[in-house]
């Protein structure tokens, strides 16, 4: 139901002690990503966005 949204998941992250987990998603706006949420019951309590850094980011 996300992807109506035009949001998809991409990967997660979870703390050592479990009790945090970093989701990471794509999708067009910050907006989309809290009405896909609201629509799954997904938990979020912060958004930001982020650029991928890999070893052809500076050429």
């Amino acid at each position: 139901r996300i992807a109506e949204h035009g949001v998809h998941w991409v990967h997660s992250y979870v703390s050592d002690d479990k009790r945090s987990t970093y989701c990471v998603y794509d999708g067009p706006s910050a907006e989309a990503l809290r009405a896909a949420a609201r629509d799954t019951d997904l938990p979020i309590e912060r958004i930001t966005k982020v650029s991928v850094l890999d070893p052809h980011f500076h050429h």
